[in-house]
């Protein structure tokens, strides 16, 4: 790791909108974390921890083609604002609800609802905004990598401040530091300068330029194969997480501070997989470190799924989530490097169509398969999966050239061309 690493925050704009973020993300996990630890002490259904996380990730994907629309058409960094407003009542409303009735697992779910819906508006506003915080554009795909490691170091101190407000303060203080976190990226993003606004000129109505983001990404081969990849690593791989708290608590015996572990050995792995993924230089073959990662994410899987040692499991779960990093990181920079500029939000959202769409359904799959055959061997079962998608990369990487990290992507935001994939 060298000054490379961290060649983004040459940016002022983007340091802000880091440091807002990283503080804010906090408090996210720690409510992620939460929320999912009430729900299963109140209820001991797998099945309602498959509820809980669809409720807030599949109506993100329901809404999230409509929100990238809005965000190509109207100024992102104001749809951002807004959002975080709205997801600060949320947490603030959580807060009071557990702090009033701290079973009420349905209106939480209920809550958790409302927070999908705002991200489906959040997440492409948020994702496509991050190019104009940027001043040279080749140190895009740097800033998208330090964004990952950003939401991961989140999940490792999140779920472990979590684990030790939950044993120590309580479900409602996880909430309310939440709700508190928002303080910060909402004032990083009033600080933001950015240019005058200009409003485009739309001679469609949304649903037509909603349409021809659809027609754009159905004619380009190279961002299709990324979002198909994407939904079948969402769908059958990256739902192991919802089983965690049942690790926890059934095999391993433990507390909510063991939740929290296992949450936070997740975001270790992950955040170490960042990094490293923000330190490759530019000519690195992407579509070769995403083959190589795939595999190393089903053997940690395979490997963590048989692990009776509490140590031995945590170490599996680094290695593993090392591995996933790649999934998410690197199909996002091919998108954010590979999209036509005015297309942004819309194929970002479609982005987060492939990833919180399928990974609520993939939730209630896993929930549903753990009542009949056991949480050890549905982990074992995504773990092959996950060698099998790693062999449709190595497949496509024999058929396919090289794609580099981080080509120069031209400033010009009308002629803005995609580098072929």
């Amino acid at each position: 790791m060298n000054f490379s690493t961290f060649r983004a925050f040459r940016s002022r704009n983007y340091r802000l909108y880091f440091g807002g973020q990283s503080l804010s993300l906090m408090g996210t996990w720690m409510q992620k974390t939460a929320v999912s630890w009430v729900v299963y002490s109140h209820t001991n259904s797998k099945l309602m921890l498959g509820v809980s996380v669809f409720a807030t990730l599949f109506p993100a994907a329901l809404f999230s083609f409509l929100g990238g629309g809005v965000a190509d058409r109207y100024q992102r960094y104001r749809v951002l604002l807004l959002t975080q407003v709205l997801s600060m009542g949320q947490a603030l409303l959580l807060t009071l609800l557990v702090w009033q009735r701290p079973d009420a697992v349905w209106g939480i779910i209920g809550l958790s609802t409302v927070l999908g819906i705002i991200n489906g508006f959040d997440v492409p506003a948020r994702q496509s905004l991050v190019p104009e915080l940027i001043k040279n554009r080749q140190d895009l795909p740097n800033a998208l990598a330090l964004n990952s490691s950003m939401v991961n170091l989140a999940k490792l101190v999140g779920p472990a401040l979590a684990g030790f407000a939950l044993e120590h303060l309580g479900a409602v203080a996880c909430f309310g530091l939440n709700a508190l976190s928002f303080v910060a990226v909402i004032g990083s993003l009033l600080a933001i300068r950015l240019p005058p606004y200009v409003a485009k000129l739309h001679t469609k109505n949304m649903l037509a330029e909603l349409r021809d983001g659809l027609a754009y990404v159905a004619a380009t081969p190279a961002i299709r194969h990324i979002l198909l990849m994407l939904a079948l690593a969402s769908l059958l791989a990256l739902p192991f997480t919802t089983l965690l708290p049942v690790y926890a608590k059934d095999v391993f015996q433990g507390t909510a501070s063991t939740f929290g572990m296992l949450d936070g050995a997740i975001g270790l792995g992950a955040f170490i997989g960042a990094i490293f993924l923000a330190s490759l230089q530019a000519s690195v073959n992407l579509s070769k470190v995403l083959t190589v990662n795939t595999f190393i994410f089903g053997v940690g899987l395979v490997l963590f799924s048989q692990a009776s040692w509490y140590p031995l499991a945590l170490l599996c779960l680094v290695v593993g989530a090392f591995g996933m990093m790649s999934q998410i990181t690197i199909s996002n920079t091919l998108l954010q490097t590979t999209v036509e500029p005015a297309l942004r939000g819309r194929v970002l959202s479609l982005y987060v169509l492939a990833y919180a769409g399928l990974v609520p359904l993939g939730s209630l799959l896993v929930g549903a398969v753990s009542e009949h055959i056991g949480v050890q061997h549905t982990v074992l079962a995504e773990g092959i999966l996950t060698l099998l998608i790693g062999g449709l990369h190595l497949r496509t990487l024999r058929r396919k050239p090289c794609v580099v990290l981080a080509q120069p992507v031209p400033a010009d935001p009308v002629s803005e061309k995609a580098v072929p994939v």
